[in-house]
């Protein structure tokens, strides 16, 4: 070797410095279902905005309301109902039988709790579901309802460290119906909002979502001469339904559309605290304090 090619490769060598490969790591652990568990653990995120719908809540809302939905009860309340059962629960030959209460439950008639600060009307939680019948042939078609309900709630099982966060749920057939849904099947997907969560989509759904759906006219309530004593009328829930094309509203979706084989419709469902006579009423005012309007045919 000469000696400009020595000194040309001493020159490398000294640009070049030998390196130890680094280590490589361990398998990482997996949980229950296969995936892998990385090695931070106890990670809780925390919020990094206060929530301007809960915000209005708590500053303005929850005062109408305590206002609005109070009931003043003077006197001494009523006994609750003796709740007398078909068949004696002593009697052995009957003690296992299916005993229900003679005339009903009458849950159409439970009064309402006395009203106090405490027990103002609020949401307790949003429930997002759908149904594919697509899924009863190939359970893979449920893949796009999942995501993009990922992506419109953030929602994950146990995101953020939070272990009451389930995340988007499989929803699967209890009983059969005319040959074409069994016990087990996958037929649908739900997703449960609580919290931050919950106030981020309200504010979603009122801003982006409902203004730009055509000829909405509002939820549509039921005619004035309807009874409010069904179990629908004191269970306090609001519930409506959104057309496939209010998918594609959403910011989460509309960025990327084209990611989703096809837009889906759905069901949300209002969860509030209100109960007995009257609860249907104050959860809509409740709703309809955050902006979300109501229309009766």
């Amino acid at each position: 070797m000469s000696a400009a090619a020595a000194r040309v490769s001493h020159s490398a060598q000294a640009v070049r410095p030998f390196r130890k490969p680094p280590k490589i790591r361990k398998f990482l652990k997996r949980d229950e279902n296969g995936l892998p568990v990385p090695h931070v653990r106890n990670l809780i995120v925390r919020d990094t905005h206060p929530c301007r719908l809960m915000d209005h809540y708590h500053t303005a809302l929850q005062d109408n309301l305590m206002y609005m939905t109070y009931n003043h009860e003077s006197g001494t309340p009523p006994s609750p109902r003796q709740i007398r059962l078909t068949y004696d629960p002593n009697d052995p030959y009957t003690k296992n039988r299916y005993n229900p209460p003679v005339g009903g439950s009458q849950a159409g008639k439970k009064p309402a709790p006395p009203t106090t600060s405490q027990n103002v009307v609020h949401l307790e939680k949003i429930v997002i579901h759908s149904m594919m019948k697509e899924a009863l042939t190939n359970r893979s078609n449920l893949l796009g309802l999942i995501a993009a309900f990922r992506a419109m709630s953030g929602e994950t099982e146990s995101g953020g460290g939070r272990p009451s966060s389930s995340g988007v749920q499989i929803v699967k057939g209890k009983k059969n119906v005319g040959g074409w849904m069994r016990p087990g099947i996958p037929i649908g997907a739900k997703v449960e909002l609580k919290g931050p969560k919950m106030y981020d989509f309200l504010n979603t759904l009122v801003e982006f979502v409902l203004p730009r759906i055509r000829e909405f006219p509002g939820i549509v309530m039921p005619p004035a001469s309807s009874t409010m004593k069904s179990p629908s009328g004191v269970a306090g829930v609001v519930s409506f339904g959104l057309p496939p094309e209010a998918m594609g509203y959403f910011p989460q979706i509309e960025v990327n559309l084209d990611s989703y084989p096809k837009s889906y419709g759905m069901h949300i469902h209002f969860v509030t605290n209100a109960v007995g006579l009257g609860a249907q009423n104050r959860a809509r005012a409740l709703v309809s304090g955050f902006q979300i309007p109501f229309a009766r045919k």
